[in-house]
């Protein structure tokens, strides 16, 4: 047993110099990394999370409902695509929550979400092949950062909304929910520019129930 404290003893005598170096580092990286997540808790600021959020107007009134949430991770499946998403979702603006996707990368990232929302209807698809009662509405989605208004948490949002409502929108403001809402439908507002100015920033996906 003393020969294996001298020995420890020994090991760090020899080496303190990069043992303290070590501890140093770690503290300063986990010291960076609080700080980060405090200010992103203090702006309500999560990037690494997205939010697949259904936009409808049912009887004039405005809603807004989760399909799903989840790390951006786990759906695009690349940590390296996940930061680059966030980096791109930064640039949005007041007049603008669109995110800017280069073209020759949207797909890649639309496509994931549609795969991961497609999933959870997969039954409908499969009752629709089967020929059986089922009805299917056709949505656009897109994906967004709202910085306007009374946003609550800023987050990757993909946009889902029927495409027969994106294209029509009513020429009177719908009654809310809630007053935040009220962000969501100029965000409604700016998608249908969007869309007729760059369709490839959007993806169309058939959901069957």
């Amino acid at each position: 047993m003393r020969d294996v404290i001298e020995s420890l003893y020994d090991y760090l005598i020899d080496n303190w110099p990069e043992l303290l170096w070590i501890v140093v580092a770690a503290y300063v990286a986990s010291y960076l990394a609080g700080r980060r997540a405090r200010t992103r808790w203090r702006r309500r600021e999560f990037l690494d999370r997205l939010n697949v959020s259904l936009t409808s107007i049912e009887k004039g009134v405005l809603k807004i409902r989760t399909i799903l949430e989840m790390d951006c991770t786990e759906i695009l499946l690349n940590p390296s695509a996940s930061k680059a998403l966030g980096e791109l979702a930064s640039k949005t603006t007041l007049d603008d929550p669109v995110i800017p996707i280069p073209k020759a990368d949207a797909w890649y990232y639309l496509n994931a979400v549609l795969n991961e929302v497609s999933e959870r209807f997969a039954l409908g698809h499969l009752r629709r092949d089967a020929s059986m009662d089922v009805h299917t509405e056709t949505y656009l989605m897109c994906l967004t950062h709202e910085q306007a208004g009374q946003v609550r948490t800023r987050k990757i949002r993909a946009m889902m909304v029927r495409k027969s409502l994106l294209l029509n929108l009513p020429a009177e403001t719908p009654s809310f929910e809630r007053p935040t809402h009220s962000t969501r439908w100029e965000t409604l507002q700016k998608m249908a520019e969007k869309y007729r100015s760059r369709p490839d920033q959007f993806v169309e996906m058939e959901i069957s129930l």
